[in-house]
């Protein structure tokens, strides 16, 4: 059976005609509309016309707040016309097809659960790295929601500064378009100029204000996760997203947050990072799952060894 597995990015909007064993038959993505919801349902429309005829059902993962239960985007993350949306009743009632819905963050995570680095996990974070910061925690092998199913909402922790001010969150200090910010920041070079291809190519070349860049974005970064390693206390921590394909990025990452513990005065559990397996395609991969599972629980279980 072939499955329509779509994944809203605050870029772009991935897609990809899967089997049930997550094998990638087809693949694409489209601009995400920024603005309007008529856009937006449009755009899906574009890309679900070309497959409804040929899959079994929608796995969606969308930014945000989601109860995925319901189908319904309480928040939409970074697309401000998705405000208590039934995204998964209005695109059934639409299309004759069974819809899905979850968090991007806890795709990733269930992605990495199933068949990737946190396979026989227990306990355990998940980060993807995008235009904002998305996390997912996982409690007893299970994704952990929370009671407003915002748990892992990384995006939303103050750093320094006026909390009331956006410029001081996780999410915009440590999402990917910061990384352009120290890019534009060492070399001059503008944001509107620079693209993670660009800056990795300059990386991998020995450019010295890029790598400080990435040394600087890495620092900050590994400051959070010491942070949930010292709150949470997990086994692991799997880095997701399209910088997570970059192993200069992950070994820089590694580096930072390695170098917090060999300078504490004290002894603490120290965080363990990996990249996750599936890396830019987790999100793809674990909607699918979720599809799978919430369709019939029996046919895909977890494994852990807590």
């Amino acid at each position: 059976m072939e499955y329509l597995v779509i994944d809203v990015g605050g870029t772009a909007i991935k897609y990809a005609c899967m089997n049930e064993n997550a094998e990638f038959l087809e693949r694409g993505e489209i601009p995400t509309p920024m603005d309007s919801l008529d856009s937006y349902l449009a755009a899906l429309g574009t890309i679900i016309h070309r497959y409804d005829h040929n899959v079994e059902g929608i796995a969606m993962c969308v930014p945000g707040i989601i109860d995925s239960v319901q189908g319904v985007c309480i928040t939409g993350g970074n697309l401000r016309y998705v405000k208590d949306l039934p995204l998964a009743t209005l695109l059934e009632e639409r299309y004759g097809l069974r819809v899905s819905l979850e968090n991007d963050a806890r795709c990733a995570a269930l992605a990495e659960l199933w068949r990737g680095s946190l396979k026989n996990c227990a306990d355990g974070v998940v980060i993807v790295l995008g235009s904002a910061v998305g996390g997912a925690l996982v409690k007893n092998g299970s994704i952990h929601k929370g009671s407003h199913f915002s748990a892992g909402e990384i995006s939303f922790i103050e750093k320094d500064g006026d909390i009331s001010d956006i410029c001081n969150s996780v999410g915009y200090q440590n999402g990917v378009l910061s990384l352009y910010r120290l890019v534009e920041q060492q070399t001059g070079i503008p944001v509107a100029e620079l693209d993670g291809i660009r800056i990795f190519e300059m990386a991998n070349r020995g450019d010295a204000g890029v790598l400080e860049a990435i040394d600087r974005f890495a620092k900050s970064l590994a400051r959070v996760i010491y942070n949930i390693q010292a709150i949470y206390d997990p086994e692991v921590f799997a880095v997701g997203g399209a910088i997570s394909q970059q192993n200069l990025f992950i070994e820089s990452l590694i580096r930072n947050v390695d170098s917090i513990y060999n300078r504490l005065p004290f002894t603490a559990p120290r965080a363990k990072v990996v990249p996750c397996r599936f890396r830019n395609a987790s999100n793809l991969v674990g909607a699918l799952y979720h599809h799978l599972a919430t369709a019939d629980p029996s046919c895909c279980r977890l494994e852990t060894n807590g």
